[in-house]
């Protein structure tokens, strides 16, 4: 499992990964929920704010990179982590990509997405809310190499719009909502 969090929070100011929700950090959240799954091994990609984050964040089951590039957008990050999955598990059959500003992921969500793959047989798992698909998302290993060629700010979003015959994709309650504005955040208490 790849989580990404090396974005610079441009439009909050501040390192969204680090925001506190019930006691717990972002970043945090989703790093709980992936160490409760079976996916091995866990690799968090960070980069802009990758020392404040490390000095909050270190769990013995989690592979920490950094994106060095991070400027040149997801896809770049995405490379990274597929990279260090790969140097820990050459053999890998598929990964999932997480972000790290999903409040109410869960393990179950994880979960439910290897499920539905093994059930579908489909070569890419999405989540499903507000109307669209999105992380997190599952790829099967013959995508690998459509993901590390990715370019720019081209995230798995394209390969879900490009290859919707092998698309499935599962209801994720609330994955919409989703940490980038301070009023994002605000409104968090909310959904409580």
């Amino acid at each position: 499992m790849i989580i990404l969090a090396a974005g610079n929070s441009s439009r909050l100011g501040k390192p969204k990964q680090l925001l506190n929700y019930q006691g717990e950090t972002l970043l945090g959240i989703v790093s709980k929920a992936a160490i409760e799954t079976t996916c091995e091994p866990v690799v968090v990609v960070l980069g802009a704010y990758a020392q404040e984050i490390s000095a909050n964040h270190h769990h013995p089951a989690i592979q920490y990179v950094i994106n060095e590039h991070w400027e040149k957008g997801m896809s770049s990050s995405i490379a990274v982590g597929i990279s260090a999955v790969l140097a820990q598990d050459k053999d890998i059959q598929q990964l999932i990509i997480a972000v790290s500003d999903q409040p109410f992921i869960s393990a179950e969500v994880f979960k439910t997405l290897m499920s539905t793959q093994s059930k579908t047989n489909k070569g890419i798992v999405a989540s499903s809310y507000a109307n669209t698909t999105g992380t997190p998302v599952l790829f099967y290993k013959n995508y690998f190499p459509k993901l590390l060629s990715l370019q720019g700010n081209e995230g798995a979003k394209y390969l879900l719009n490009k290859y919707p015959e092998d698309c499935s994709s599962l209801v994720f309650e609330l994955g919409d909502i989703d940490i980038d504005t301070t009023s994002d955040y605000d409104n968090l208490n909310f959904h409580r």
